[in-house]
């Protein structure tokens, strides 16, 4: 990826139960990846509900754009009402980056 771009770093923990977060989680990185701006995404989450995504985007306004999309609206609403016990949004420029592979 061309530097300088960003990095929002969503960190959550789940609620018990599905209730429709897979198929939501699937459907929001399609559209994501349809996005202007969008250049990836890296998603975790451990057995006890503790999730790390993280999206690069190549603007602040993409960023923007995205957060506010109505479907990513809808989304975020149900996180809040339904999917998530909690959760925390950074916001980062990635000025540098590493790599290594065996």
């Amino acid at each position: 990826m061309e530097k300088p771009y960003y990095a929002v770093i969503f960190t959550s923990e789940r609620t018990e139960g599905d209730h429709g977060y897979e198929a939501a989680a699937k459907q929001m990185v399609e559209l994501a990846s349809q996005q202007p701006g969008f250049l990836g995404v890296d998603s975790v989450r451990d057995e006890n509900g503790i999730g790390i995504t993280i999206s690069y985007w190549d603007s602040l306004e993409a960023i923007q754009q995205w957060k506010e999309h109505a479907a990513h609206q809808i989304a975020q609403e149900k996180g809040k009402q339904q999917w998530y016990r909690r959760y925390s949004i950074r916001v980062c420029k990635v000025e540098r980056e590493y790599d290594f592979e065996k």
